[in-house]
């Protein structure tokens, strides 16, 4: 097979275009049920090693850009923790982590809500245990519920969107903080509704605002205090996940809003990241790179 990393083509027309068929999963949804299929890079990623020998959490690690990051994470030389929600993501779970092994590098399995501040802590502390440290803590897993009006959005879901989007990610980089040496790095998903703010996300969209700005005063209070890790962001688009038809009822048309009329897909996304946690990245911090099929974040 051609290198895809390496060939031209129109991006436009590189996967997919609107209208999907309509697909009802429960939430967060799985991939086996994606029609059509999500790419994560499976065949097309080529590692370098540029993460040679490090060690890496990624959460929300089982499914959609989650996996497309572990792949190319573990391809790029990374040892792989995978902390993703509960019993009904295992089987997406476990794919991860057979790809992250048949990359020759190690994957462990974390299974827990993110919500409760305790389980954060377990998992940075698995990881220190199992995978002999940390050096790229990614926060990647996020919870949305798409709603025609704010009357329509219940308080218990508002008050998860914000705890498992946000709060978490500050007790998950609490708990990293002390075992970060220099030349570490942070990487959190935001996206493009922070920039660009879903009239049907008001909870996620308030929670990737919040992020942005997380993302670059964490960036500024760590390193003018010395500790030389790099915190940034990554601002993905419209990205064809399982998270979209278990969230959003009218999914035929995703990604249709974009210059490029698709949605992007989970290998698309997952270079941003091994670029912010390698060498290649060591003078950018407090940055958000948007991968978003030309919708504009200015």
């Amino acid at each position: 097979m051609e290198n895809q990393q390496n060939s031209l083509e129109n991006p436009a027309e590189k996967y997919p275009k609107p209208p999907f068929p309509k697909q009802d999963q429960p939430a967060p949804g799985t991939e086996s049920r994606l029609r059509p299929q999500a790419d994560h890079g499976e065949e097309s990623y080529k590692g370098s090693g540029k993460l040679e020998g490090k060690k890496a959490v990624i959460t929300g690690g089982d499914s959609g850009i989650g996996r497309a990051v572990a792949i190319a994470f573990a391809r790029e030389g990374a040892d792989v923790l995978i902390s993703y929600l509960d019993d009904s993501e295992d089987g997406d779970a476990n794919v991860t982590a057979g790809l992250v092994e048949a990359a020759g590098k190690k994957a462990i399995l974390m299974k827990g809500d993110i919500q409760d501040e305790a389980h954060c802590k377990r998992i940075i502390d698995t990881a220190i245990k199992e995978l002999g440290g940390l050096d790229i803590l990614v926060n990647n897993a996020a919870f949305q519920m798409a709603r025609k009006t704010m009357a329509d959005i219940p308080s218990e879901e508002w008050d998860r969107t914000f705890r498992t989007n946000i709060t978490a990610m500050f007790f998950l980089c609490k708990a990293a903080e002390p075992h970060l040496k220099p030349g570490s790095s942070i990487i959190n998903t935001t996206s493009v509704n922070a920039y660009s703010p879903s009239e049907q996300l008001l909870p996620y969209a308030a929670t990737k605002g919040a992020i942005q700005n997380f993302t670059a005063n964490l960036s500024q209070i760590l390193l003018m205090d010395g500790k030389g890790i790099r915190v940034n962001a990554v601002a993905p688009g419209p990205i064809w996940t399982p998270l979209i038809p278990s969230t959003m009822p009218e999914h035929e048309e995703f990604g249709k809003n974009t210059p490029m009329k698709r949605p992007g897909q989970p290998a698309e996304v997952a270079p941003a990241y091994v670029f912010l946690a390698s060498q290649d990245a060591s003078y950018i911090a407090g940055a958000t790179i948007p991968v978003t099929g030309g919708r504009i974040t200015i």
